[in-house]
């Protein structure tokens, strides 16, 4: 996650997500918030549905999976940014990114680096082939 509040943090890393649209579908809506902070279309390929989370702070999370075998740079990312007040109470508006970077990790890498709701994600994964 971007921003200066994540910073540093262990467990900070989360999948793109964003607010739904009113009668915005949830997939339309998951690939615009990836478009919108990525600078990227979504990857094309069907999508596997993950289901929901819901947060410690009570946001709830849908997501979805897809399977990248070629095409998905990281180093194209470039993501939009977001302004909050800080530092706190201080006055003061500063502009961050919402992903202050994106890298692939496998799936044990993955479960160390996420927010823990979203661990629930990478265990409804199905399992590699073989």
């Amino acid at each position: 996650m971007g921003g200066p509040l994540w910073a540093r943090r262990p467990r900070g890393w989360t999948i793109v997500k964003g607010e739904v649209e009113p009668d915005e579908d949830l997939l339309a809506a998951a690939e615009r918030e990836f478009a919108e902070e990525t600078g990227a279309p979504a990857p094309t390929g069907p999508r596997l549905p993950l289901g929901q989370v819901r947060q410690s702070g009570g946001k709830v999370v849908h997501a979805w999976a897809i399977e990248v075998t070629k095409g998905a740079d990281v180093t194209l990312v470039e993501s939009n940014s977001f302004e909050m007040e800080w530092p706190p109470r201080s006055g003061r508006r500063q502009s961050f990114p919402e992903l202050d970077r994106a890298e692939w990790h496998d799936v044990d890498a993955a479960r160390e680096l996420v927010v823990a709701a979203q661990t629930a994600f990478l265990d409804r994964l199905p399992a590699p082939a073989p």
